[in-house]
């Protein structure tokens, strides 16, 4: 091979090496471009070899202020809330924060599979497994498994990991109705992608519950260790014990659904409309007070919801010109029996209050919440976004008010934020984020709005496979 034929290629494949960014930011305007010929849910996978899986390390770090403590929306703390829990900043600390390192590996482990598993370092806390999963590569018409642990494909941000969100913390009614990492559990998932002239695909899962409204705590011992004088004087130790009376509960406990379909919009437009819903046969929860007091609620519950996204492709480079809009609408239900009890002696739990007929009954909590999203790209690797979320506009709580009987009701809480963010090449962002909190209190007022800054980079090490639609 001469000069000029190495030159060429090395051209040729410097411009390859380059280009494939570029090319992976058109196709994802598409909802169908993450599917395989034979299979559905491709998207996060890679070209990885037998013995070579491939391998991405995502760095998220975020400098977080705020203008005075935040509280957290009255009403979504699953009947251990008092108008002051601490959840809504995603466990941010004033100052500079490691929130997450997610290190992912995906590979074809042959014919028939596809594999991922995505491990997440949370500050220093520890190692989570966020996702690990097998994924079918040639079942017939359309049809693909996933087992494993997963996100669920419910609504449209709930299977995105925290570095595809477009602002830097989760939407309120993802967090406050499904957990920090949104619906994920070990499960089946089998999903069709229908043979229509659009996309169309629908799924089912069946999971093993854990957390939310599939949250379990089974029987056990609620114990209580306190000191007593004895007849000297002398502090004697004193042991009370008695079951919580939850019911051990097997899996799996939640099932869900979702169908999402895409009209043909032509080449710059693409939308998506989803809905989804779930159904928990099982949900147990108990809050141990320092008092003697044990609450415990044990019931079913039930979950719907609608989701839509458009995206506008301008044709213009780096993003500039780009639109995205999208919105969820979540409704979630409860039914549970509630008891607040104490030790009558020993080894006995008693209600609370004498009598006991208000300290135990069965009621249902109704909750819900929304948000609407809009980012643009104003210039060539910048955009801005704005966003408006309202959780609680039903708002029956799991907290008790033992003087009717029944839950207790709260008022709704919004959340204004918007975003300017910067990507100097495909791997690396740089983003600013002003949240405006006007959040409800169990007293029922809103003085007590709180404004935070969030200024985060996140960067990819490493191949990452085009994201979701």
């Amino acid at each position: 091979m001469n000069r000029k034929s190495v030159l060429a290629v090395a051209v040729a494949a410097a411009a390859a090496t380059f280009s494939a960014p570029l090319l992976a930011q058109t196709d994802e305007q598409a909802p169908g471009a993450a599917l395989g010929t034979t299979g559905i849910d491709r998207a996060r996978l890679t070209s990885g070899t037998q013995f070579n899986p491939q391998i991405s390390v995502i760095l998220d770090g975020v400098y977080y202020g705020a203008s005075r403590e935040v509280h957290g929306p009255a009403g979504f703390d699953d009947g251990h809330d008092h108008g002051h829990s601490h959840g809504d900043a995603h466990g941010l600390e004033e100052g500079f924060n490691l929130r997450e390192t997610e290190i992912t590996m995906t590979a074809s482990i042959d014919n028939y599979l596809d594999g991922v598993v995505t491990l997440a370092l949370e500050g220093s806390s520890g190692i989570e497994v966020e996702e690990a999963y097998l994924l079918t590569r040639t079942l017939p018409a359309g049809l693909q498994i996933k087992a494993g642990r997963f996100l669920s494909d419910i609504g449209y941000i709930n299977r995105q990991h925290p570095h595809d969100w477009l602002f830097v913390d989760r939407p309120l009614v993802s967090e406050l109705l499904f957990g920090d990492h949104g619906l994920q559990d070990n499960g089946l998932q089998l999903s069709w992608l229908a043979p229509t002239p659009f996309f169309s695909r629908f799924g089912v899962e069946v999971l093993q519950g854990e957390g939310g409204i599939a949250s379990q705590v089974g029987e056990e011992d609620f114990t209580i260790v306190t000191y007593d004088g004895d007849t000297t004087g002398a502090p004697d130790r004193v042991r009370w014990r008695a079951s919580n009376e939850l019911e051990d509960r097997s899996g799996p406990q939640l099932y869900t659904a979702f169908a999402k379909v895409s009209p043909d919009l032509g080449f710059n437009h693409a939308a998506q409309f989803g809905v989804s819903g779930g159904y928990s046969n099982s949900f147990q929860a108990q809050e141990a007070h320092s008092s003697g007091r044990l609450e415990t609620w044990q019931g079913d519950g039930w979950f719907a919801g609608v989701d839509a996204v458009y995206k506008y492709d301008a044709g213009r480079s780096f993003g500039h010109g780009n639109w995205v809009v999208q919105g969820e609408y979540f409704f979630r239900e409860i039914e549970a029996d509630y008891a607040s009890r104490v030790f009558a002696d020993g080894s006995t739990l008693v209600p609370s209050m004498a009598g006991g007929t208000d300290d135990v009954f069965r009621s249902r909590s109704r909750q819900d919440g929304l948000y609407v999203q809009a980012v643009y790209g104003f210039a060539p690797r910048w955009n801005a976004g704005l966003r408006a979320e309202a959780v609680g506009l039903t708002n029956k709580s799991l907290e008790a008010n033992s003087n009717r009987s029944n839950f207790e009701s709260f008022d709704a809480s919004y959340r204004y934020a918007a975003q300017v963010s910067f990507a100097p090449t495909e791997f690396s962002r740089l983003r600013m984020q002003v949240n405006l909190n006007d959040y409800a209190h169990d007293d029922g007022d809103h003085a007590h709005d709180a404004w935070e800054v969030m200024l985060q980079y996140n960067v990819s090490l490493g191949s990452h496979g085009a994201h979701q639609f």
